[in-house]
């Protein structure tokens, strides 16, 4: 059996998986907050519509962001959601 090669991760699987530093580093912003997001109604043990209440967007939206679709918002609109459910939204640059 032969082993694969393990290749040392740069810190961003975006990058990893071979998009330009910019699109890399856009999306793993937006798929960082998607995943603040989902914890923090996870942790609040809101519902859908309840969510959807605090958040001021339709039900569909939450499932949407429920499910992982982060294809589905703009790193606008994440800031947004994060901002509008009591979270600090900072860029530290590396």
């Amino acid at each position: 059996m032969t082993k694969e090669p393990v290749i040392e991760s740069c810190g961003n699987v975006f990058a990893d998986l071979g998009f330009s530093a910019e699109e890399a580093t856009l999306l793993a912003m937006r798929a960082q907050l998607l995943a603040t997001l989902r914890e923090t109604i996870i942790e609040r043990g809101w519902t859908q519509v309840q969510t959807a209440e605090q958040l001021g967007i339709g039900q569909s939206r939450v499932s949407d962001l429920m499910r992982n679709k982060w294809d589905k918002f703009s790193l606008d609109m994440l800031v947004t959601l994060a901002t509008r459910a009591g979270r600090k939204v900072e860029l530290l640059a590396a």
